[in-house]
């Protein structure tokens, strides 16, 4: 029986938010990800990195505020630093995980490149909120240096960086050699680092990249028959949260996007998972996407579970 290919985009859930919460989590996550491997699922992962990358981020403004004479550190190399960090955990566990159940399959981590337009709108409105809580005079400051930041009433304020649309995934020939020699590929952590094209080179963008949408543009540039979307929910819901919430149990194209000029999802956690889905089915008709939790997924693929989404 052929493998179905397919990419799976891991939740902070999957991971945690601090780094002892992270060697916990990813030994579900990594059992949750072997069950599919034994399921005959060929598995390229990417996942979340906003807790990382904040405390990365966080780690090297407070250096650098203690000790002036050290460099400031870019958004895009805090980016890149998450990706190993996560990376080095997520696939030694699943490693540990298959080697546990007889399974001999190679794990590989691909550091991966985002191209992003410079001229995108999200750098004239940045939206992602990143790093410690600043006071006014250290808002000022960062204000000086040509960042972003916003106020949280009573909190203090935070930075604010770019959420640019990816263009093209730099190492994506890489990772097809790898899914080609049936590996376990993890890629474009955290949304990929955003890089700029300028002439020959790649210069790192101060921003982020919706991991969400890196994750529709991974399995269809992979052409996979799959995108498995693990979240903190066994379902996508209508009406979330309130009185009258059910959960859709499947619906198409045509149907998701009624559904979001409805409201039905709400931005910056359901919206784009449901935007990615539609970008992924627009190129790859033949697909399906399947959004579930890492708890459900098991019972989610045999159509026990979750929410599924077709042309």
């Amino acid at each position: 029986m052929s493998k179905r290919k397919v990419v799976v985009s891991l939740g902070h859930e999957a991971l945690g938010y601090t780094t002892t919460q992270q060697q916990n989590a990813v030994k579900v996550t990594a059992r949750a990800l072997a069950d599919l491997v034994e399921e005959n699922y060929q598995l390229t992962i990417t996942h979340s990195n906003g807790p990382q990358v904040s405390m990365i981020h966080k780690a090297m403004s407070e250096l650098r505020r203690v000790y002036p004479d050290y460099t400031p550190v870019p958004m895009c190399v805090c980016s890149a630093m998450s990706q190993g960090y996560v990376g080095f955990d997520l696939q030694n566990s699943l490693r540990g995980e298959l080697l546990g159940r007889g399974i001999s399959k190679p794990v590989s981590t691909i550091l991966t490149q985002v191209t992003v337009d410079p001229y995108d709108e999200a750098f004239y409105e940045p939206s992602k909120v990143i790093g410690r809580y600043m006071s006014a005079e250290d808002a000022e400051a960062e204000v000086k240096k040509g960042n972003y930041v916003k106020e949280d009433p009573g909190k203090g304020f935070r930075r604010i960086i770019a959420a640019p649309k990816p263009i093209d995934i730099v190492e994506i020939e890489a990772i097809r050699a790898l899914v080609a020699a049936d590996q376990v590929v993890i890629a474009c952590g955290g949304g990929g680092i955003p890089v700029i094209e300028q002439n020959r080179g790649l210069k790192g963008a101060s921003a982020v990249i919706e991991k969400d949408a890196i994750a529709g543009r991974l399995a269809a540039d992979l052409a996979t028959e799959e995108l498995i979307i693990l979240t903190g929910v066994d379902y996508v819901y209508r009406n979330f949260r309130k009185e009258n919430q059910t959960p859709i149990l499947s619906m198409n194209i045509a149907q998701a996007k009624e559904a979001i000029q409805e409201g039905q999802f709400e931005a910056g956690t359901m919206l784009p998972k449901i935007e990615a889905a539609i970008s992924y089915l627009e190129k790859v008709p033949t697909g399906r996407v399947l959004i579930t939790s890492i708890q459900g997924v098991k019972d989610a693929i045999k159509g026990k579970s979750g929410t599924m989404i077709t042309a």
